[in-house]
């Protein structure tokens, strides 16, 4: 069966999302896990020291303005990542779904050059985060955090980060069982949401304000 980006958006309404054996596999495999990780907005634990930063940020945070060069740098691989699941067939459904508006980036900018960032889908109020990457200290981190502060202004009710990891489990995410996940994902994507391009530093200050209180049980960090 020939993979489209219509047969992908469809998927995601089910909760199902491809992922490769390797960036060099040919193939896709479509994963349903029976644990799914999400982030609730409302409950996103932002680190003392990551909010120093976020509040004097070094950063430039920008939207959509270079997708494909932070879909390329997620699929490449470092020292600590040799490998990744982001294949050319992957690379062309996404920069599909990104042309037709069903597929965003998270850009952190430094200087000029784009230092961390994160692109992932979007469907009703449903986000689906796929990938993300960091070539300076914080960067993917301070996109995060400024993905889920846009999704709570836009009126996101799902931000669906697919596993959850040691990393991610430092900001809230939880893992729910596969039914659960479905019946919050059939209702997400029916609220209309938006995605917003832009910002406010009141905005963002209004969000980590709602999350100081948030401290993730299995996280002993800050």
């Amino acid at each position: 069966m020939e993979i489209t980006a219509d047969l992908l958006l469809k998927a995601y309404t089910i909760g199902v999302f491809p992922m490769a054996e390797s960036h060099d596999s040919p193939d896709l495999h479509w994963i349903d896990p029976e644990n799914r990780g999400i982030l609730p907005l409302k409950k996103v634990h932002i680190p003392r020291s990551l909010r120093k930063i976020l509040r004097n940020p070094p950063y430039q945070i920008l939207c959509d303005t270079v997708f494909e060069q932070v879909l390329d740098l997620c699929a490449q691989t470092t020292v600590r990542r040799p490998d990744t699941w982001i294949n050319p067939l992957i690379k062309s459904l996404y920069l599909q779904l990104y042309e037709r508006g069903f597929a965003h980036s998270v850009e952190c900018w430094l200087d000029g050059k784009l230092i961390g960032g994160l692109y992932g889908v979007s469907l009703g109020g449903a986000f689906f985060g796929e990938s993300m990457f960091s070539r300076h200290s914080n960067a993917s981190k301070v996109a995060l955090i400024h993905l889920a502060a846009r999704l709570y202004k836009g009126g996101y009710k799902l931000l669906d980060t697919q596993f959850t990891t040691h990393h991610l489990s430092q900001f809230g995410t939880v893992d729910i069982g596969r039914e659960d996940y479905k019946a919050r994902l059939l209702k997400a994507i029916q609220v209309p949401a938006y995605f917003p391009m832009e910002l406010s530093k009141n905005e963002l200050e209004d969000f980590i304000e709602l999350s100081r209180h948030n401290r993730p049980a299995i996280y002993s960090g800050d």
